[in-house]
């Protein structure tokens, strides 16, 4: 059973990862009450047809205003001018923590504004789908999901409690890192794969000698992957790859020598390194079900039912 954690949270950006947020901390009676802010007209009227929350803003600072919890849920890039906007009216006391899939510029980007007193604790939930907007949220997005957190090392014990109670509270399993390898972890692990994901869909539209109507009628289970992945936000993913510019070349470098080496394996008939590496990537595969973040389940990426 679950029990109030903060009085009042605002929740800052009403797309998938905040209208989850909303919907699973008023179903697990986390939060007193819940004020939702969203730049955009539309999504904003769509949270208060839904009943997302207690009150609606146009502007982040009028729902930070008094509370307790500020979750910034915006593309990376616009979080410094939310730290802005939100500033003036927070509380002392308040903690102030995000979604996005970087960190370090998040933390590059917000503490700078943020006042004496505010607790900066930077997170990322590890969960999503491809959809977007009020109307993806679910409460179960973050069941059995990790739930990363980057506190600053002089970060409050107590404030850094009731963050990871929240979470938990929503039911995701919580982890604490640096920002910087939280970074390069999901550079690994999100950024190439969604990167991949974007070429290889784009490609295949590209070759001339394959109509776009054959592409969607003869997808094989992996090409299917890879466009409900290439579907996700756009606008999400492009400040992704420009906040992580970093670590997403370095893994990418790596990548790309493992590729030729795939390559020469291939155009010289080296099977036995080729069943190696299949071998080895299996038993990826068994691990992550192994630790209950997938499914074993042959749908090819098919939701059914």
């Amino acid at each position: 059973m679950t029990t109030l954690v903060f009085e009042r949270i605002a929740v800052v950006g009403i797309g998938l990862i905040g209208s989850s947020i909303v919907r699973g901390a008023r179903a697990k009676g986390l939060a007193g009450t819940i004020a939702v802010a969203d730049h955009a007209g539309p999504h904003l009227a769509r949270a208060r047809e839904l009943g997302l929350g207690d009150d609606w803003h146009a502007d982040a600072g009028d729902a930070a205003a008094g509370a307790d919890l500020v979750m910034v849920a915006v593309p990376v890039g616009a979080c410094e001018a939310v730290a802005k906007a939100i500033a003036p009216r927070l509380k002392p006391g308040a903690i102030v923590t995000d979604v996005g899939s970087v960190k370090a510029s998040v933390v590059r980007q917000m503490k700078p504004h943020l006042p004496a007193g505010v607790h900066l604790i930077p997170g990322h939930p590890v969960a999503g789908t491809e959809f977007s907007g009020p109307d993806a949220g679910f409460a179960e997005l973050f069941e059995n999901r990790w739930s990363i957190l980057t506190p600053p090392d002089d970060v409050d014990p107590a404030a850094l409690a009731r963050l990871v109670a929240f979470w938990r509270g929503l039911g995701a399993n919580v982890e604490t890192m640096t920002a910087e390898h939280h970074d390069i972890v999901l550079a690994i692990t999100s950024h190439l794969p969604h990167l991949i994901a974007y070429n290889i869909v784009g490609t295949a539209a590209d070759v001339e000698q394959v109509t776009q109507s054959e592409v969607m009628k003869f997808s094989a289970g992996g090409f299917r992957d890879f466009t409900r992945i290439a579907a996700s936000d756009p606008t999400m993913w492009r400040d992704v790859f420009l906040h992580n510019r970093e670590a997403v070349l370095e893994v990418l470098g790596r990548f790309t020598e493992d590729l030729f080496a795939l390559q020469r394996q291939i155009r010289w008939g080296e099977g036995d390194k080729l069943f190696d590496l299949f071998t080895r990537t299996r038993a990826i595969r068994r691990g992550i079900i192994g630790l209950g973040q997938e499914t074993p389940a042959p749908d090819f990426g098919r939701r059914k039912g």
